[in-house]
């Protein structure tokens, strides 16, 4: 690896807490370190990331152009401060926000692995989707160093046949909508729009329901203002609260207190639920 580059996360983060969950078929964290293959320019390129005590992250990869990319990959540079304080007396978040303070989602590197990500989550369970998503990152794209992948495009997922899809287990009808997708949208360019743009237009596609745009949003676009309405783990959390049955739509209550921070809210509720660190009882009682 030829490029080496030193950031100081802007705000509170944490590798360890960020990446502890992110390993999939284009990347591993392992003993304290992040290691992601990446496609820059044609080429697959390896970048690694490691934090010190001293909160500094270290990012070493084969191009500066890698390296930044990982970068974003991270978070780095986006800063959550403003979300923390607003939830610090929170009676339901409070604690988490506080105890999980360095956590911020990470990224996929192309908005068609987040669209993949999607599809392949939709209405199942969480380990079930990561191994259907990575049978088909595999299967699909360039082998780099430790058997790791680089993400899908939607080139990639437009150049497919639906029946390809669906013989590496994804349901026919969601392999149509994302081959569809891949071919009618520039995916890419959702970078440069609204988020408010963005939900409207994901939201008019067939086989996009909310929950599915919002992993678009913040895994693929690093977004913090759209939260994950119907995410099965929060349904769970809901569940536990009201002590009945619910159904996906209701969990968008459990997300508007949180306005432009709903995406962040969603990912802070799933860890905090599922470390024992929401306080159910100060909730109702507020």
């Amino acid at each position: 690896m030829s490029f080496e580059l030193a950031v100081t996360p802007r705000g509170p983060y944490s590798l360890a807490l960020s990446a502890r969950t992110a390993s999939d078929a284009t990347r591993t964290f392992r003993d304290g370190m992040l290691t992601q293959v990446l496609a820059v320019d044609g080429r697959v390129e390896t970048a690694r990331a490691w934090q010190s005590p001293g909160a500094s992250v270290t990012i070493r990869a084969d191009s500066a152009a890698s390296a930044e990319r990982l970068r974003w990959l991270l978070a780095l540079d986006d800063d959550h401060s403003g979300f923390l304080v607003a939830v610090r007396n929170d009676p339901l978040l409070g604690r988490a926000s506080r105890e999980l303070r360095g956590l911020r989602p990470v990224r996929v590197p192309t908005v068609a692995h987040a669209l993949l990500r999607a599809f392949c989550g939709q209405l199942i369970e969480a380990k079930r989707a990561r191994r259907l998503e990575q049978t088909i990152v595999r299967a699909l794209c360039a082998e780099g160093p430790e058997r790791l992948h680089v993400s899908p495009t939607a080139q990639d997922l437009g150049a497919l046949a639906p029946s390809q899809l669906r013989s590496l287990g994804l349901h026919a009808r969601r392999g149509a909508a994302l081959v569809r997708l891949c071919r009618s949208l520039d995916l890419e360019r959702l970078h440069d729009q609204p988020t408010e743009a963005i939900v409207r237009r994901l939201g008019r596609e067939r086989g996009l329901g909310p929950w599915s745009v919002g992993v678009v949003c913040l895994e693929g676009l690093g977004r913090y203002d759209h939260g994950l309405v119907g995410d099965l783990g929060l349904v769970k959390l809901l569940r536990a609260m009201r002590g009945r049955e619910v159904e996906g739509w209701e969990t968008a209550e459990l997300l508007e207190p949180y306005g432009e921070w709903a995406g962040i809210a969603s990912v802070y509720l799933l860890a905090g639920f599922g470390r024992g660190l929401l306080s159910f009882d100060a909730a109702e009682a507020a």
